[in-house]
């Protein structure tokens, strides 16, 4: 029997050899569709008012600091552009709204800085209604994010039955958005065997309004074997395990992945355990792309608050 051993591979290099043995999947379910499932969720269990300014509340906030080489994800696995940090030019508490700034300026090798910030091992909850209202920054190469990790992620695969390499710990994007495209925005879920550009995903689309020039709130109820996804408490979009695709483990997971842990994970649903909130600004990426010529900086995410409901 062989014994299993610690490896030290980054999720990136995971994710990257997966991409290729995946396919697209799109979920285009009916806004109004009588089948879906919806819950009325009121006890509050997280209220980040931003009311008072200055640091946030280091009871519920940590930042994540650096441009990811940190945890082994240079460009924090998506390219992209900027260096986290805590200062207050980048994520500040200011006319009673959370703000997080983009910055070009030459910073630690990078030439932006902006914010990220996390609940990890600070609140962390299985299940309800997370919601945030936000005013999102606008330009091309700005790329705003509301979303939940699995807090049994680690960086690196460690064979700890414990803990999870993504996408096998679950994400959850509430809200992404490309900030040459202001009127759109994506809820999407990543897992194993249907993540990154092979996510399970549905765009949102304003109609005569935009998300850079007002508050909009951005929100999941999310249950057992459901996550609803919602835009200004308008139902748009319900996940299921059966919209998961389907296929067998690709034969050479147990070469990257040996740990029973990992065992019949593949395409699977993996959203029945705590997550932790992060929240962040990015600067380029491979999801909107590099700023260019007309991105005016600096850029600023606004979030008025964050509610999260059980």
């Amino acid at each position: 029997m062989n014994k299993k051993r610690k490896f030290k591979i980054t999720g990136a290099a995971i994710a990257a050899a997966l991409f290729f043995t995946v396919s697209v999947v799109s979920f285009t379910g009916c806004e109004n569709d009588e089948t879906q499932t919806v819950a009325t969720l009121t006890n509050v269990t997280l209220a980040q008012e931003f009311d008072v300014d200055g640091p946030l509340d280091s009871a519920i906030w940590s930042f994540d600091i650096g441009d990811g080489s940190a945890e082994g994800i240079p460009g924090w696995g998506n390219n992209e552009l900027q260096y986290y940090t805590d200062r207050p030019e980048n994520v500040r508490i200011e006319d009673g709204v959370l703000k997080i700034t983009a910055i070009q300026e030459q910073f630690e090798g990078s030439g932006y800085t902006s914010g990220r910030i996390v609940t990890k091992a600070k609140f962390e909850q299985k299940y309800g209604r997370f919601e945030a209202r936000m005013k999102l920054p606008w330009g091309q190469g700005m790329w705003p994010a509301f979303w939940l990790l699995g807090s049994n992620r680690e960086a690196v695969a460690d064979n700890d039955p414990n803990t999870l390499v993504w996408p096998f710990c679950g994400e959850i994007d509430i809200m992404e958005n490309r900030g040459q495209e202001p009127t759109l925005m994506n809820g999407t879920i990543h897992g194993p065997g249907y993540a990154g550009g092979d996510a399970i995903t549905k765009a949102h689309e304003l109609e005569n309004e935009r998300f850079d020039t007002d508050f909009h709130i951005f929100g999941i109820e999310w249950g057992p074997g459901y996550i609803n996804f919602y835009v200004d408490d308008v139902l748009y979009n319900q996940l299921t395990p059966a919209d998961l695709p389907t296929g067998p483990e690709p034969e050479f997971l147990d070469e990257f992945l040996p740990g029973a842990e990992y065992d019949n994970l593949w395409n699977t649903w993996v959203y029945d355990q705590e997550f932790y909130i992060i929240i962040n600004l990015a600067v380029g990426g491979n999801y909107p792309g590099p700023p260019n010529e007309n991105t005016v900086f600096p850029q600023t995410l606004e979030v008025d608050y964050v509610r999260v409901y059980q």
